[in-house]
C-alpha cells in the first residue's frame, strides 16, 4: 500500500443514479474511499443535494450538483429530479433518458476538477462511459443487482431461453446453471418479447455496451454470498467484477439523541419479550388497492406484531386499520432507516419486494425474508433468497404464479410460518450463518476489503 500522503492525491468521481435504492450504496462506498484517505466527489442535481448532504455529512467529500433537464419529455413533469417522484413507474425510462441531457454540463464540471483517478457511475448513468473515455479516465459501473441475477440474465437472453413454447409460469432450465429454474414471468414484460424494441430496449441495449466497453464493474455482494456466479461472471462475462459489499456495512450506525417513535414502538415490543415482522415494499412498486386490501387483512388476522412502512398515498385503503391492530401493529408514512429497523433485536422477519439493498440489509441483519418481489429483477433475487441461499421463504399467490394476486389468507399462512414454523426457523439459522461471513468480508483482510484495496492499487497505483 502507498503511504497516506501518496494516496490523498487520488481522486475519485461517483456518481449515483437519481434514485434512493441507486444512491444509498454509492454514498457507503464514498466512507470506505474517505476512510482510505482518497478525496470524493459526487455529482447530483439540485433537488437530491439536500439528501446527499445528509449522507455524507462530516466528511470530506465534496459534492457537485448539475442542473436536471427541463422540457426534454412530454411526459416528465417539470421539477421531478428522483424516480420516487415520479407520478407513475411507466414513466422510468423516459425519466432514466433525461439524464442524457446532463452530459455536457458532466463534462465542463469534470475539467474543473483535480485529476480524477476513476469514475463510478450507475448502470443507468450509461452516457457517462463517453464522458470518461474523452478525459481518459477509467469508468467503473455500478451494478445495484446480485451476481446470481446478473449471471442469470447473461445467460438467459444471448441463447433466447425466454422464447420456447413454454406458457409464461412454465419452468425453464437456465443451461449454465442446471438447478436453476425460471420462468418468463420472472422478467420484465419488454424482455420477453421475440423481437423487443421501444425506448426501453434502446435505452437498455446503451446501458449493456456502455458496461461491456467500461473498465469494470463494481458488485455490491461478497464472495462468500454467491462463490459460484461470481467466478461464473470472471469467467464468462464482462467487464471484470469487483465485489465490495455488502455496502450497508461500510457507514458505521449513527448516533442519535432522540429515536423516532417507530424505534421506541420496537424498543417496547423487544421488553415484552416479542418478536416482529417488518413490512415494506420499497418506494417504486405500484400496489392495488385490493392486494393492499388483502395485505392489511392477512397481517391483522396473522396477530404477529408488525411494522409496516407504507407510502403516504395507500392510506386510505387502510382506514380503522390502526385502531384494529394497535396491540400489536404499526404503520409508518416516512422514510425510514430500514438497516436500523432491521437490526432491532427484536425485528424477526423480514416481508420484502426482495430489492436487493433490501435483501443484503436482512443478510447482515440475520432476519429471513417473505419474498414478495414486484418488479425488476427482483423476481430473481426472489428465488435467490428461497432457493440458492435459503434465506427465505416465497409469498403464495392465488395461481402459483409468480406475479399472481395474494389472498389474505395464503398470506397469513406464510407469516406465522417465517415467524414460528420449521421454515422460518432454518433460515433465520441460515441467515445468521451469512450475516457472520457479510461482516469478515469488510472486516480488515477481508475478501470484500482486499477487492476494494486491489481495485485501487490497479487504478490509481500501477
Amino acid at each position: 500500500m502507498s503511504s497516506n500522503s501518496e494516496t490523498q492525491a487520488h481522486h475519485v468521481v461517483l456518481f449515483p443514479f437519481m434514485s434512493k435504492g441507486h444512491t444509498i450504496p454509492i454514498l457507503h462506498l464514498a466512507h470506505l474511499l474517505l476512510r482510505r484517505g482518497h478525496a470524493v466527489t459526487v455529482f447530483t442535481t439540485v433537488a437530491n443535494r439536500p439528501f446527499i448532504d445528509h449522507s455524507i455529512a462530516h466528511t470530506s467529500a465534496s459534492v457537485v450538483d448539475l442542473p436536471f433537464p427541463q422540457n426534454v419529455a412530454d411526459d416528465i413533469p417539470a421539477g421531478i429530479e428522483s424516480t420516487d417522484k415520479l407520478p407513475s413507474m411507466s414513466l422510468f425510462y423516459s425519466f432514466a433518458n433525461c439524464t442524457k441531457h446532463m452530459q455536457p454540463a458532466f463534462e465542463r464540471a469534470i475539467e474543473t476538477l483535480p485529476r480524477v483517478n476513476f469514475i463510478v457511475s450507475d448502470w443507468f448513468l450509461w452516457w457517462t462511459l463517453e464522458s470518461a473515455s474523452k478525459f481518459n479516465i477509467p469508468r467503473f459501473v455500478y451494478h445495484g443487482m446480485s451476481y446470481y441475477s446478473a449471471a442469470v440474465n447473461w445467460a438467459v437472453f444471448p441463447n433466447r431461453l425466454l422464447f420456447g413454447p413454454e406458457s409464461d409460469d412454465e419452468l425453464i432450465t437456465v443451461d449454465p446453471f442446471p438447478w436453476v429454474k425460471v420462468t418468463r414471468n420472472d422478467f420484465e414484460q419488454q424482455f420477453r418479447e421475440p423481437e423487443p424494441k421501444g425506448l426501453d430496449f434502446e435505452f437498455f441495449m446503451n446501458a449493456a455496451m456502455a458496461q461491456m466497453n467500461s473498465y469494470g464493474v463494481i458488485f455490491n455482494s461478497f464472495h462468500e454470498l454467491e462463490p459460484f456466479f461470481v467466478d461464473y461472471w470472471n469467467r464468462e462475462c464482462s467487464p471484470k467484477a469487483w465485489s465490495v459489499g455488502p455496502l450497508c456495512l461500510a457507514e458505521r450506525p449513527k448516533e442519535s439523541h432522540s429515536k423516532p417513535s417507530w424505534v421506541q414502538w420496537l424498543d417496547k415490543k423487544r421488553e415484552q419479550g416479542s418478536s416482529v415482522l417488518y413490512v415494506a415494499f420499497g418506494s417504486q412498486a405500484d400496489i392495488s388497492p385490493a392486494q393492499l386490501k388483502e395485505i392489511a387483512i392477512g397481517l391483522e388476522a396473522s396477530k404477529v406484531n408488525f411494522l409496516w412502512v407504507t407510502r403516504k398515498t395507500e392510506s386510505e385503503v387502510l382506514e380503522g386499520f390502526e385502531e384494529r391492530v394497535k396491540d400489536w401493529g404499526i404503520v409508518v408514512r416516512e422514510w425510514v432507516d430500514q438497516r436500523e429497523i432491521l437490526m432491532h433485536e427484536c425485528v424477526q422477519g423480514f416481508l420484502s419486494h426482495c430489492g436487493w439493498n433490501s435483501v443484503l440489509e436482512s443478510i447482515c441483519a440475520g432476519v429471513p425474508i417473505l419474498a414478495w418481489p414486484m418488479l425488476a429483477e427482483q423476481h430473481l433475487n426472489a428465488r435467490m433468497v428461497a432457493e440458492e441461499i435459503k434465506v427465505g421463504l416465497r409469498v403464495e399467490t392465488v395461481d402459483g404464479s409468480v406475479r399472481g394476486f395474494v389472498k389474505w389468507e395464503g398470506l397469513q399462512k406464510m407469516v406465522r410460518e417465517l415467524m414460528e414454523g420449521e421454515m422460518g426457523k432454518e433460515a433465520r439459522k441460515k441467515g445468521n450463518e451469512l450475516a457472520v461471513m457479510a461482516k469478515k468480508a469488510v472486516d480488515d483482510g477481508g475478501s470484500s476489503c482486499r477487492t476494494i484495496d486491489l481495485l485501487i492499487h490497479e487504478t490509481c497505483i500501477v
